[in-house]
């Protein structure tokens, strides 16, 4: 994807337009905008800034793209010019071609933004957000709606409450409600964190948190592959293959992360519950057969239960829940095909 020129200040609401060849150019607007919202957890109506990216053709169909707690609104390039956390299918000519396309997409709200915090947050919170924004912008209405594990769950959540304002859901690895088994794992994640902040060791407990989950993401298969070595013996104990690769992790992710996102958007997860009975909106579901986090006997059913045309594609991977960011190969001519029926061929 070619350099953007970027307007920086969350206080103006600009578009730059930067040709690209002559036939294309693109428009980014990254901004925030100042919205009400009544948080399902919360006490009354509370003002809040969204903070979003909104980036490609200009006044070409709009597309959301969500991805997981973790993910930003950088989903092709961030603001320094590095590659966004799905840039290898959002793009110019990628899957999700920005030459035909806008894509819309916010950093996760938690209740540290909100001018009054709710007890916590929901999808249906963020679908609120996504919504009031898209009538901010003046778009009325997106092509499509392309959401990933907790990106999914709030595209439901947006379809259930405002199916007028979108034509098409494209959910990844994500389902109407937490599987228990999950809901299990994330909660021990939390205690971890809770006695972190108990301790005052957060970023250890921030780093066991996130090393925890890193075995939930990824496939057993995988895992198998990577990781049967014999251990070393060091600093006066064994040390497994896969424990240089979970430290590394969680290492990481103390860099970029906080705890109480962490626990906000954990705990939104598990509290997420919408009907699919309510949802009309023709979707697209893709599952992955090694995800033990959104077991495909979910997506199977969210399939059978929601009320408008939908259908399950399976992908098969060993790369578990992170297939989405891993699979880019296979996904990109399934999502090129579903998204040019919206965008232009």
């Amino acid at each position: 994807m070619p350099q953007l020129a970027n307007s920086s200040n969350d206080d103006r609401h600009t578009a730059v337009i930067v040709p690209l060849h002559p036939r294309h150019t693109l428009t980014e607007q990254r901004s925030s905008r100042r919205i009400t919202l009544s948080a399902k957890y919360g006490n009354g109506v509370s003002s809040v800034d969204v903070r979003y990216q909104w980036v490609g053709a200009p006044d070409a169909p709009t597309v959301i793209v969500q991805g997981g707690i973790s993910a930003d609104r950088y989903v092709a390039e961030t603001e320094k010019g590095d590659a966004g956390w799905w840039s290898e299918l959002v793009g110019q000519d990628k899957a999700i071609d920005l030459t035909r396309c806008r894509v819309l997409s916010i950093d996760w709200l938690t209740p540290s933004d909100f001018a009054e915090g709710p007890r916590a947050i929901s999808s249906e919170d963020q679908a609120e957000a996504l919504a009031a924004l898209v009538d901010a912008l003046g778009i009325g209405c997106v092509a499509a709606f392309v959401g990933s594990s907790y990106g999914a769950m709030t595209a439901l959540a947006f379809a259930a409450r405002h199916p007028e304002k979108v034509e098409k859901l494209i959910l990844l690895a994500g389902a109407h409600r937490a599987h228990p088994l999950s809901t299990a794992q994330r909660a021990i994640q939390r205690q971890i964190l809770r006695l972190g902040q108990a301790s005052g060791q957060v970023a250890q407990a921030l780093s066991l948190a996130r090393q925890l989950a890193m075995t939930t993401y990824r496939g057993s298969e995988e895992f198998a592959q990577r990781f049967a070595g014999s251990p070393d013996y060091r600093d006066g104990r064994f040390h497994f293959p896969v424990e240089d690769y979970l430290e590394h992790a969680g290492r990481r992710f103390v860099e970029r992360f906080d705890l109480e996102r962490f626990l906000a958007l954990s705990e939104s997860i598990d509290l997420h519950d919408v009907s699919p009975e309510a949802i009309s909106v023709p979707t697209t579901l893709i599952g992955f057969p090694s995800d033990r986090l959104v077991p495909l006997a979910d997506l199977c059913e969210l399939q059978r239960r929601l009320r408008g045309a939908a259908t399950l594609e399976v992908i098969d991977s060993p790369y578990g829940h992170d297939a989405f960011l891993k699979e880019t190969r296979q996904l990109a001519p399934l999502l090129r095909q579903v998204i040019s029926s919206r965008c232009g061929a």
